[in-house]
């Protein structure tokens, strides 16, 4: 390697103007992808996003069902973080998340949101966005219920976001509400709702080496959901 050879994969000095130069050196989508023609691509969407989504579990991409939830609060300011997605179907995309968060706030202020799927093993990503509904408080607790006791006794806790000063009186607060949950293990917390995303927008991202990607975009119209193919 010459002396001033920077190795592969490097990361240069922070605020070094090499910066650029190295993340542009990064090589992507240098792999074997799957194809994708937008003209065999069913009438819904949700059915191409379920063939995707079997598609990636099937190639073991990590997590398949994680995605980045977008929303924004009364201000208009933009939020993101990654949740599981819960179900997908003809009426929409589900996820649940506890109603006195920031999440639940931004979604009772502005109740529209979009979501953000990425496989990057298979060069595909899935856009979606429109309004926001509640479920109904059943299968909400359904949904509670299915979650594992750790995960019900942090949400018992209702301080999701909140600054923790002590993590002691952190995990001490954790088990006793733990210990809540042992003792009635059909505890719900009502704050605890289940979203569905319905979806003016779907749009479905295959990436090419060439950088050739291919779009298709399902648009909802008043007569049912009408595709459209993009330019890259």
């Amino acid at each position: 390697m010459p002396e001033n050879a920077m190795p592969e994969n490097h990361l240069p000095e922070k605020g070094s103007s090499a910066v650029r130069d190295w993340l542009r050196g990064i090589e992507v989508f240098a792999r074997p992808l799957p194809g994708f023609d937008p003209d065999t691509a069913p009438a819904e969407p949700s059915a191409l996003f379920l063939d995707w989504l079997t598609e990636a579990v099937e190639a073991g991409v990590p997590d398949p069902h994680a995605m980045t939830l977008s929303t924004v609060d009364e201000a208009g300011d933009p939020d993101a973080r990654v949740l599981i997605l819960k179900n997908a179907d003809v009426s929409g995309f589900q996820f649940a998340t506890h109603t006195a968060g920031p999440k639940g706030g931004q979604l009772a202020a502005v109740p529209r949101a979009a979501l953000t799927f990425y496989w990057a093993e298979l060069g595909r990503q899935v856009r979606v966005r429109g309004a926001v509904t509640p479920d109904s408080r059943e299968r909400s607790a359904a949904d509670f219920l299915a979650r594992g006791a750790t995960a019900r006794a942090e949400a018992l806790l209702g301080r999701q976001s909140r600054y923790l000063t002590d993590p002691e009186a952190g995990a001490r607060a954790l088990r006793e509400s733990l210990a809540r949950v042992e003792a009635a293990p059909d505890l719900v917390d009502p704050a605890w709702t289940l979203f569905t995303v319905v979806p003016d927008v779907v749009e479905f991202w295959q990436a090419a080496a060439d950088r050739a990607h291919v779009r298709l975009r399902y648009e909802r119209e008043p007569s049912g959901w009408r595709r459209h193919r993009l330019w890259p």
